[in-house]
């Protein structure tokens, strides 16, 4: 019976409100899911994830509740908040509902606005990742990548991981240029002169 209400109360549901239900109510994950979720978690370092969360409450000004990175950012407010710090109006409206799709859609403007700010898709987690801690080891990494992201566009507040490589440009005066130039020269002069004399290519002697 607990079942068949289950069913019923997800066909009356709004269709925008179907997928976040399937979502809440997925099976436990085994065999090969289970595999790849137990080495994901296996590369997971607290010492990294307190950094990372020590970084935002540094950088929001708040003291985060929840007893998990997961419990913490699962509704990306504060994650909202964050990339607000860094670039303000980033996030025009932050969800505090609990309905599970703007808890959702939270995650999805973050990421769209780290995006924006010159995080690459390529650090960034999905939001199921944090959503339904499938992958939080990425979360943090994305959160680090971020926080690089900062120093590289000047974000003045606390850091957090070592500071990306900028570009090296290089200017050079009409004097170096000239030379650079003559060595060139004198070491395309220096093969003047020689020729093809005595070299020969498998041609037949008379």
């Amino acid at each position: 019976i607990g079942r068949l209400l289950a069913m019923i109360s997800v066909s009356q549901a709004p269709k925008e409100h179907i997928n976040t239900i399937r979502m809440a109510n997925r099976a436990t994950k085994s065999g090969i899911a289970a595999d790849i979720k137990a080495k994901i978690d296996s590369k997971y370092n607290p010492q990294q994830e307190k950094e990372c969360l020590d970084w935002i409450e540094s950088v929001i000004g708040e003291k985060l509740g929840g007893s998990s990175a997961h419990e913490k950012l699962k509704d990306g407010v504060v994650l909202c908040k964050l990339i607000n710090q860094l670039r303000p109006g980033s996030v025009k409206k932050i969800n505090e509902s609990k309905m599970a799709f703007k808890q959702m859609e939270n995650i999805s403007n973050f990421l769209t606005a780290i995006g924006a700010y010159g995080v690459p898709k390529t650090d960034q987690f999905q939001t199921v990742d944090l959503y339904e801690a499938q992958n939080m080891v990425q979360v943090i990494s994305t959160i680090e990548a971020l926080g690089r992201q900062a120093q590289k566009n000047g974000y003045a507040g606390p850091t957090i991981g070592a500071k990306m490589a900028s570009e090296n440009k290089r200017d050079f005066t009409e004097e170096q240029l000239k030379a650079g130039q003559s060595i060139v020269g004198l070491q395309m002069g220096s093969n003047k002169g020689a020729t093809a004399a005595g070299v020969n290519f498998g041609m037949t002697r008379h």
